[in-house]
């Protein structure tokens, strides 16, 4: 089977039971684009895995040194099967073409909730990736904080305008929510953000419950650029 090459994926595509989202630390801007180019034609020439491996796509990282990982898979079966079939040839490539990369660990989610404008067509120049850690495993808890925030996003002026849409993922250990968020560009999400009194995450009642809510350990924010996103031709 081909290989159909975009640059973001459907986060709401049909039949996705698990997503995978890892990150490369490559540590240099020349070092990011070339194992992009290494990524994109250790899987073009290949056939796409059968069945199970719904989409696989990657970002570059703002900071110059990380590359995002996104895939969507059928379930967690597909994976396992294909990590322990197909994984460490193409690996193994992009590892010859770039040296040295540095891969910092996997995690498996699930699709909770999008939010998005009805008929907005804008394609995201920009990903903004929210990583929320809890002080322990509840999965209720995760719902329920990710739909705090959804009443937050809702009062904000601001994200209706260069923000396309949020997608909200549970960890499948009850411990994490990760939000893939899609801008136009990452100067709207930086306005958004630092708009004097009332921007996005301020301290409006909405936010301060979501900035207060039991249980939250921390958080980290990072923008990054689509670069290729693959799918079955």
């Amino acid at each position: 089977m081909s290989v159909r090459v975009s640059t973001v994926p459907e986060i709401s595509r049909p039949g996705v039971g698990v997503v995978k989202v890892s990150t490369w630390h490559v540590g240099t801007p020349e070092r990011q684009r070339a194992a992009v180019e290494a990524i994109g034609e250790a899987w073009r020439h290949r056939d796409w895995p059968d069945g199970g491996l719904l989409s696989y796509s990657v970002m570059v990282g703002e900071d110059g040194r990380t590359l995002l990982h996104y895939s969507q898979w059928r379930d967690e079966a597909a994976y396992q099967d294909f990590a322990r079939t197909g994984r460490d040839e193409r690996n193994s490539e992009i590892d010859a073409a770039v040296p040295g990369i540095e891969r910092l660990g996997l995690g498996s989610y699930e699709l909770y909730r999008s939010g998005a404008a009805e008929g907005d067509t804008r394609v995201p120049g920009c990903v903004v990736i929210v990583d929320v850690q809890f002080d322990g495993p509840d999965p209720a808890r995760q719902r329920e904080w990710t739909d705090t925030v959804f009443a937050a996003l809702d009062s904000d002026p601001y994200e209706r305008s260069a923000g396309i849409a949020a997608h909200f993922h549970a960890s499948t250990d009850g411990t994490r929510v990760l939000n893939y968020a899609e801008w136009e560009d990452a100067e709207g999400h930086i306005v958004a953000l630092n708009a004097p009194g009332d921007g996005v995450g301020s301290g409006s009642e909405q936010w301060e419950r979501v900035r207060t809510f039991p249980g939250l350990a921390g958080s980290t924010v990072n923008r990054y650029t689509p670069a290729i996103s693959l799918a079955a031709g």
